[in-house]
């Protein structure tokens, strides 16, 4: 068998050729397609773990801002729970302050109608008391009566004790009107020698006297010079029960009260 070298030759020289025709055309293009293709991948992957991270960071950002908020929710909701519990019990307390306070204030004005009932029924009957007292003394005044007070006055003018014969004697001196005497009758001309005499006796001299009837002193004498003052008459003893029974009365609405 014979070998043609040339064809031999062609044919390497041929394959030669297509290998250096592939690799320049087809394998390094390929070659280059792959390291790109690669690099891509590569480059893709980076940015997907890059991707994965920021989204983790983010997922734990989100997680944490979730936890604080519900924190924060929590908080909140027991504060308000709190305060709502304060309001109320401060809105309860309220209310029972103020029904306790009408209550007390029904209570104080029921007592107070009742002590002001009581009241009026002990001055309606104290006065009428008074004013029937007052006018019996009035209808039973005669001119014995008005004789023996004249007399009574006398005594009690010459039982002065010193230091208000002083008080007397020093608004006599002062005074530059007559000493005025009331009472609560005309006092005939002996009854007023009586008590002219009784007090220039007293006082040791003559006292210029000016007479003055004034029916509101029930049954009495009174004697008045530059605001010295020497009275006695009933009213005067009517005014003195009528003020012990005011008291009196006062004292027991007091402790009404109090109970």
């Amino acid at each position: 068998m014979l070998i043609d070298w040339f064809t031999v030759a062609a044919q390497a020289l041929n394959f030669v050729v297509l290998v250096w025709l592939m690799k320049r055309f087809l394998y390094q293009p390929i070659l280059r397609a792959i390291a790109a293709r690669e690099q891509l991948i590569a480059a893709q992957l980076a940015d997907a773990a890059g991707q994965k991270a920021e989204a983790q960071r983010e997922r734990a950002e989100f997680e944490d801002k979730n936890q604080a908020f519900e924190e924060q929710r929590a908080t909140l909701l027991s504060e308000a729970v709190a305060q709502v519990q304060v309001e109320r019990q401060r809105l309860l307390d309220s209310a029972r302050q103020a029904a306790e306070a009408m209550s007390a204030k029904r209570q104080e004005a029921l007592r107070n109608d009742v002590d002001n009932l009581n009241q009026a029924l002990a001055q309606r009957v104290q006065h009428e008391v008074f004013a029937i007292a007052r006018k019996a003394l009035a209808d039973l005044a005669g001119s014995s009566l008005e004789e023996r007070l004249v007399v009574v006055f006398i005594e009690q003018l010459q039982g002065l004790d010193t230091s208000a014969r002083q008080r007397l004697a020093e608004g006599i001196e002062l005074g530059t009107e007559p000493v005025l005497l009331r009472s609560a009758f005309e006092l005939p001309a002996a009854q007023r020698r009586l008590l002219q005499e009784a007090l220039n006796n007293c006082f040791a001299g003559e006292i210029a006297l000016r007479f003055e009837c004034k029916t509101e002193l029930l049954g009495g004498i009174e004697l008045s010079c530059n605001g010295q003052r020497l009275a006695w008459s009933i009213s005067d003893y009517l005014q003195a029960l009528e003020q012990g029974v005011d008291e009196l009365l006062q004292a027991q609405a007091i402790s009404a009260a109090h109970a």
